[in-house]
């Protein structure tokens, strides 16, 4: 009885964080068909690549809330770093933008692992 209450508590107090998740959050499917996991690190976000050849670099670090998001992002293939944005455009869709000097861009549209 006493492990089942001790339980219960500890779920209680867990729950605010796990609610508390950012929409942003979680694996997702980039344009290159590798997975992108998105976590909380301090005060963003960043972006780690956990499959394919570029696995464990990461590639970029966003601040934000509410689907909307600026930081930067890193071409894994070249680490070159740029101005991004990344727009969640329903639960499971996001789009992800890169722009070097402003105005050259790219857009790539991720789903949701």
């Amino acid at each position: 009885m006493k492990t089942k209450t001790i339980a219960l508590i500890a779920a209680l107090i867990a729950w605010p964080a796990l609610a508390a998740a950012d929409p942003l959050e979680g694996n997702w499917v980039a344009a290159t068909g590798n997975t992108v996991r998105i976590s909380s690190c301090g005060n963003a976000f960043c972006m780690k690549v956990t499959s394919g050849p570029n696995k464990g670099k990461e590639i970029g670090r966003m601040q934000g809330s509410d689907g909307k998001y600026k930081g930067t992002v890193v071409n894994p293939e070249d680490d070159k770093t740029y101005s991004g944005s990344a727009t969640l455009t329903s639960a499971n869709s996001l789009k992800l933008k890169g722009c070097a000097l402003g105005i050259f861009c790219k857009t790539q549209n991720w789903q949701r692992r």
